[in-house]
């Protein structure tokens, strides 16, 4: 969909401790030779610091960086991969309380890895339709050190799970980059891949969220193989990107950067840059590489680098582009206006 009106006010960011992979070697919770393969550099680690207190120290930046008050805010979009809070809790009610805002709507979105930008489209829902919402903002934190994941393995071989939270504000007035387009989908038929065949019944067989990886794996030795689910999820993820792209009156040489999530640089390479004929350099690979991944929130993380370092300026499109399981993809199309107070 095409997109008018609703820009990015500001971006807040929060990593803490870097965990170089050379460290993980030594302890042996991955191999040398599957570092060697994906070209993955480290992650962060925020030890005992919850989640959704990662997501509100994220806003923090945010809002101190934006000339808003809180009192502005007329919508909140949280999401989330992993443990936001006990069951039964509701994690967007304790950010805002933290936060002293006002009582506004909250919604709480779980999209697995297309978190940030999914609460990105409800959000433009909300801005462009009845709800008339002038500020949102969106927020997400993940902790993976209590959940007993090998975080650099747990996602399968691809990814090094990382501790951090990521927030943006949006207005429909003003901002440093507006939202030209954004386009997502599913394709229900890849829904098993990571849901695997056990019972839907809560606490009958059920397996743990760490054990993804594994139904993937099973997935691929006894209903589709491997190749074919990435055939197949390629080329729906490019339908998508190339939608975006259409709405945004882009092609996609048009883009400064693509900023994927972060994850092994030859997925990156071979499913996005090469079917949009772009040079890995145009990908935001080399900076990823080193911040592991953070749920939904890493487009935002890596926007926020992009335009903090003046890695990007005013006129430059920026492709953002997020997956999860079910088999889900977003992409949206962001157009820098000019650099916020905040770019160094």
């Amino acid at each position: 969909m095409r997109i008018d009106n609703v820009f990015i006010d500001s971006l807040g960011v929060v990593l803490h401790e870097f965990e170089p992979v050379e460290r993980a070697v030594a302890q042996g919770l991955i191999s040398q030779e599957t570092v060697d393969a994906n070209g993955l550099t480290g992650t962060h680690l925020a030890h005992d610091i919850p989640a959704v207190e990662l997501a509100i120290s994220a806003a923090r930046v945010a809002m101190d960086r934006s000339k808003l008050e809180p009192e502005d805010i007329t919508d909140h979009v949280h999401s989330g991969v992993y443990y936001q809070g006990p069951q039964g809790s509701y994690p967007p009610g304790y950010i805002l309380r933290e936060l002293e805002v006002e009582p506004v709507s909250s919604l709480y979105l779980r999209q697995g890895c297309n978190g940030m930008l999914g609460a990105l489209e409800v959000a433009v829902g909300q801005m462009t339709g009845a709800a008339q919402a002038e500020t949102v903002l969106l927020t997400s934190g993940e902790n993976f050190t209590a959940t007993g994941l090998n975080r650099y393995t747990g996602l399968g071989q691809a990814y090094f799970l990382a501790d951090g939270g990521a927030s943006a504000l949006l207005s429909v007035d003003e901002g440093f980059a507006q939202i030209r387009s954004l386009s997502s989908g599913i394709l229900p038929e890849l829904e098993r891949w990571h849901r695997g065949d056990g019972s839907l019944l809560p606490d009958e067989g059920r397996e743990s969220e760490g054990d993804m990886a594994e139904r993937a794996t099973r997935y691929s030795e006894t209903e589709t193989p491997l190749s074919e689910t990435l055939e197949k999820l390629t080329l729906f993820n490019l339908g998508v990107i190339r939608r975006a792209l259409v709405d945004a009156d882009l092609n996609a040489d048009d883009i400064a950067k693509v900023v994927p999530i972060n994850m092994d640089g030859r997925m990156i390479e071979y499913s996005v840059m090469m079917p949009l004929r772009l040079t890995m350099d145009r990908s935001t690979w080399d900076f990823g590489k080193g911040i592991g991944h953070v749920g939904g929130a890493d487009v935002f993380i890596t926007l926020e680098h992009l335009v903090r370092t003046r890695e990007v300026a005013p006129g430059d499109h920026v492709l953002l582009i997020s997956q999860g399981p079910g088999w889900m993809c977003t992409a949206c199309v962001v157009t820098l206006v000019d650099l916020p107070a905040w770019a160094i």
